[in-house]
């Protein structure tokens, strides 16, 4: 099983975003060191509680720190930009780092105000065109407009011998089916739909072309949310942060922090405390926790219903010790360094 992490350059209780910034430069390092195969960063925008807003920037960071990860976005959320921007930077990442950059790519609100300044034409209603923007995309890499299209003229690839492998991101079995028909890879955000993980990566695999678009199309990511420690009851206790934070995001909106253990101790009813974090009679936790054995075989039960051998995990962890920890724990479990 390969593993990989998607970084959210969460901001610790009584830290700041600069902070943040160069903890997710450093866990590059870490997750490189460890074996994992490849890094994300996401794109949030509007967010105390999260510093990573411009992927592209911790990307070359990240890149120009280690020298055989696989570093890449998670997602670009392509809805609110030019395709041909999102291609000219993508192919200048892979000219600086040649066969290592992902492009990920998705699409998802920041809420009215937010998905409204990302616009630069704000006058008009905006519409879904997620496939079109993807296709346009991938034309910028390959070639391929009609000579009398108007961007025909258009070569941002020119001079750049590869091309990044590019990733369709999503939570749905719409999603799914459009990657696979376009021949892309495809990773399903487990910790947002964890009942639909299974159906949308075996649809995924059921649509998936010829790899006309990629070197490797039809691949597949399963992407949950885990803490793991030296026990179960550690890594529960430690998850109590996520849950109290989603909870304050849903009262404090973009202005919530992530808060610490004890924070979340006083903060959360017994209930939530005690909602799963493993597999419970067939129905998947939205947060995998547990000792490195327990979600060794959480994840192993669910990469075997998915049909994928990749698994990126999203740890929101409030101290960034035990979250390194958490790292390194996992990929001893999964015995990472040896694949």
């Amino acid at each position: 099983m390969k593993l990989s992490l998607v970084e959210l350059s969460t901001v610790a209780p009584g830290e700041d975003k600069p902070q943040a910034l160069k903890d997710s430069i450093d866990a590059a390092k870490q997750a490189e060191d460890l074996g994992y195969h490849r890094i994300w960063y996401a794109e949030h925008h509007d967010s105390a509680s999260t510093a990573s807003s411009a992927p592209e920037i911790l990307i070359a960071l990240a890149a120009s720190v280690t020298s055989r990860i696989r570093v890449g976005s998670g997602a670009v959320l392509l809805n609110h930009y030019s395709p041909y921007k999102v291609a000219e930077t993508f192919l200048q990442l892979e000219a600086l780092t040649p066969g290592r950059i992902d492009l990920g790519l998705g699409r998802a609100t920041a809420g009215p105000v937010v998905d409204l300044a990302l616009r630069r034409d704000r006058g008009v209603p905006p519409v879904d065109d997620f496939a079109e923007q993807v296709q346009e995309v991938l034309t910028y890499f390959n070639g391929g407009f009609p000579a009398d299209h108007p961007f025909a003229r258009l070569n941002p690839a020119v001079g750049v011998a590869s091309r990044p492998d590019v990733w369709i991101l999503g939570s749905s079995g719409t999603s799914a089916r459009m990657a696979g028909e376009l021949g892309l890879d495809y990773a399903f955000a487990g910790f947002i739909n964890p009942d639909g993980a299974s159906r949308a990566l075996l649809r995924h695999g059921a649509f998936s072309a010829p790899a006309a678009n990629g070197p490797a199309g039809g691949r597949g990511i399963l992407s949950v949310s885990a803490v793991v420690a030296d026990t179960d009851a550690e890594a529960r206790r430690l998850n109590w942060s996520r849950t109290a934070l989603m909870t304050r995001l849903g009262l404090q909106g973009a202005a919530a922090q992530i808060p610490t253990v004890e924070e979340a101790e006083r903060e959360l009813s017994r209930e939530q405390k005690d909602t799963p974090t493993v597999i419970i009679d067939g129905r998947w936790p939205r947060q995998i926790a547990g000792s490195p054995q327990t979600v060794r075989d959480q994840l192993e039960q669910m990469t075997k219903a998915t049909g994928v051998d990749e698994v990126m995990v999203q740890d929101i962890i409030a101290d960034p010790a035990a979250r390194a920890h958490s790292r390194a724990l996992l990929a001893k479990a999964l015995d990472v360094a040896a694949h």
